[in-house]
């Protein structure tokens, strides 16, 4: 494969859900083990969230010392750096950059999320005798991450390398556990919904959900609550303005239609020129929200026109000058030949 189809098979494993092939998980493990020049575990345990992996881990008496420096990181660091040395550090660079670097931001931001959604929910458990926060945390740096590890094993595919054993189980699984006598399993999400940008994404349900109930909300990527989304679908202008958290305040508004906002709050427009109209929504505790409606010159079929709205700078005082800093441009250099 060449890089690009090398990109496109991983950044599927990274998006992927559903259950996994165990029998071939457990093979990668004994291969991952063997590269590191250890034996098999006994046992492979499986979970159906890394919020139940890190709690069956803490229950672990018998596991044995962790292995992940062995199993992972050195493995990671020498075919890094044989790489590296086969293809020089131009032929690396442009390697990385079509492969694992663009897979590098929305991976490592969806682990975090996954991490601090684990954090979260064992923050707010009051049960005496359970895994605090403190020490999942600690058992949090001991995990290898399955499919979230999708951008390096994207450069190292096809490349002869020590990590098949990890590729192995990155293709079919999330995160994993690894220990002297005992690896730790979890299976891949059941529902996984992100926007453009590869960010958790979802206005009606969990954006990331595991079978065991384990759940992440995110509108375009900002983390919010189960409770905060099932309010979306009654907002109003004057639930909008009385939120006092400035980011839940932007979710509403992007939900709720800027173009809608400014309509059913009464607002009146700032100004006009040959470019649009210019509309400011003036917000407590936080930045304007200026707006320029622009309407198509060229008709639809049916011979309508269509209106657009953009998000311009808070700054913004015509419409003129925000139609420019659309483009790129300042004011005195926007000079349309012909509108479209």
């Amino acid at each position: 494969m060449d890089d690009a189809d090398v990109y496109e098979k991983w950044r599927g494993v990274a998006a992927a859900t559903g259950p996994a092939d165990r029998t071939a998980v457990e093979a990668g493990i004994r291969l991952a083990y063997g590269a590191a020049g250890l034996p098999a575990p006994e046992r492979v345990l499986w979970t159906d969230s890394p919020l139940a992996g890190v709690e069956l881990v803490a229950g672990l008496t018998d596991r044995g010392r962790p292995v992940r420096e062995e199993v992972r990181t050195l493995p990671w660091a020498e075919e890094r750096r044989r790489l590296h040395d086969a293809l020089g550090p131009a032929g690396w660079t442009a390697h990385w950059q079509t492969t694992g670097a663009r897979l590098w931001d929305p991976t490592r931001a969806l682990a975090e999320r996954v991490r601090a959604g684990i954090l979260d929910v064992l923050g707010e458990r009051e049960e005496p005798g359970g895994l605090t926060e403190r020490a999942a945390r600690e058992l949090l740096y001991d995990a290898v991450l399955g499919q979230h590890d999708a951008a390096w094993l994207a450069a190292f595919d096809g490349r002869g390398s020590r990590l098949a054993g990890l590729a192995a189980v990155a293709e079919q699984a999330g995160w994993w556990w690894p220990y002297e006598k005992v690896a730790v399993v979890c299976e891949r999400p059941v529902e996984l919904h992100r926007d453009e940008a590869g960010r958790l994404d979802r206005g009606d349900g969990p954006a990331l959900a595991h079978r065991d109930g384990f759940a992440l909300h995110a509108w375009r990527g900002m983390p919010v609550t189960s409770a905060f989304l099932a309010g979306l679908t009654d907002l109003a202008p004057e639930r909008i303005r009385e939120e006092e958290n400035a980011e839940l305040r932007r979710v509403m508004l992007e939900f709720y239609g800027y173009e809608r906002y400014l309509d059913d709050s009464g607002a009146r427009p700032e100004g006009r020129d040959e470019a649009g109209v210019l509309w400011r929504i003036e917000l407590d505790d936080d930045e304007d929200v200026v707006m320029v409606e622009v309407v198509n010159s060229t008709p639809e079929p049916d011979g309508s026109h269509r209106t657009y709205w953009l998000r311009v700078p808070p700054t913004t005082r015509t419409a003129r000058e925000g139609v420019a800093w659309t483009f790129g441009l300042g004011t005195e250099a926007y000079e349309p030949l012909v509108q479209t």
